[in-house]
């Protein structure tokens, strides 16, 4: 009898096709978009559905963009992130679980700040593909809502009528791509 090991894949990001953002509502009317444009991700898999994959996303604090210098800078003072003595937000799966044909639940521990919470993420495939230079990539739309304020962010304002100036939900979408590591 022929014993059979599966091999384990490393997949890298691909930050040139990829892109992680936040959304947050101001003044409970409108969404302000953030992105991180230094972040680094990879997960090893061995088997072709992926359900074993063992994922870890890390961004760059500073790296923070809402289209706004004085809003970045204050995001990344200690009012929210402090990017200075916290300088990265990770994350680490523990499982991941699938939901459907192509969706999966993504489970893990986020740490920002000092702050580590094991939050559940929705995960949806889209496909597998041999790019112009024979590298093999595979995509992924990653989706959750997290509370910053369980987190230690926790800046608030509050306008003459009593409204909330950011809201407390931030919602996370990572479009992301990955390429096969030989």
């Amino acid at each position: 009898m022929e014993n059979v090991t599966e091999k384990t894949t490393k997949w890298v990001i691909d930050p040139m096709h990829s892109e992680v953002q936040f959304k947050v509502k101001h003044l409970v009317i409108s969404t302000v978009t953030g992105y991180f444009h230094k972040y680094d991700a990879n997960f090893t898999s061995s088997k072709e559905d992926f359900s074993d994959a063992k994922v870890t996303f890390t961004a760059d604090i500073s790296s923070i963009s809402t289209n706004n210098e004085q809003r970045d800078t204050h995001l990344k003072s200690d009012d929210f992130f402090n990017a200075e003595k916290h300088p990265k937000m990770t994350f680490v799966s523990k499982e991941l679980k699938k939901a459907g044909d192509d969706t999966y639940k993504l489970i893990g521990d986020l740490t920002i700040r000092d702050v580590t919470k094991t939050i559940e993420l929705d995960v949806e495939y889209g496909g597998t593909m041999v790019d112009p230079y024979g590298n093999t990539k595979v995509g992924f739309e990653v989706t959750g809502t997290i509370n910053r304020k369980e987190y230690g962010l926790r800046w608030d304002a509050v306008t003459e009528a009593g409204g909330a100036v950011v809201s407390d939900k931030v919602k996370l979408i990572a479009n992301v791509q990955f390429a096969k590591q030989a």
